[in-house]
């Protein structure tokens, strides 16, 4: 009869390491979906932190583009404004189109082409849009992680008894996936 006892603290106890394991594991890997969302954050702010300088110096070249400039400010504010991080991706995706319309004007201006400060806002921008690749990578591997920590047996019984939330995907949208036109 004894070793019954001894059988169901064991068990107990086993159960409750599981549960501290998984709960544990949960934290972690939701701290890193929301430490990787603020990496997200911080690229995308510095790249509007890097927009004004660079619609400056192209300002220099191409005064009677106050169109474009005007799209890129507004899509600037939209990074800067937006509430989470599905509409600071989304404005940042406005943003890097922008940019790349920037790119294409200064393709007109060879001596703008030539600038110092151009060339290297150029540079900057180039480096921080693969930072916010990377980082977008990192969050969705994260999110990942999650999705099969909490789908796999024993973790979705926990998952679901600790109450977690699962987390979105950062997703592409639909006008960025179209194939660019080359033309030569």
């Amino acid at each position: 009869m004894l070793w019954w006892i001894w059988l169901i603290i064991i068990l107990v106890a086993l159960a409750i390491i599981v549960a501290i394991f998984y709960y544990n594991r949960f934290v972690v890997l939701g701290n890193r979906i929301d430490n990787s969302a603020s990496q997200i954050d911080v690229q995308l702010r510095k790249r509007a932190d890097l927009v004004p300088s660079l619609v400056k110096v192209v300002k220099a070249y191409a005064k009677h583009e106050r169109e474009l400039f005007e799209k890129v400010t507004k899509a600037r504010s939209e990074v800067l404004k937006g509430n989470n991080l599905q509409q600071r991706a989304k404005a940042g995706n406005k943003l890097q189109e922008a940019l790349k319309s920037i790119f294409a004007v200064a393709e007109n201006y060879p001596d703008l082409k030539a600038d110092q400060n151009f060339l290297q806002l150029q540079q900057e921008l180039a480096a921080i849009e693969d930072k916010v690749a990377y980082a977008r990578q990192y969050y969705n591997d994260s999110v990942l992680s999650l999705d099969n920590a909490s789908e796999k047996f024993p973790g979705v019984m926990f998952f679901k008894m600790f109450g977690r939330q699962k987390k979105d995907y950062l997703k592409i949208p639909e006008e960025a996936r179209a194939m660019p036109e080359i033309d030569l």
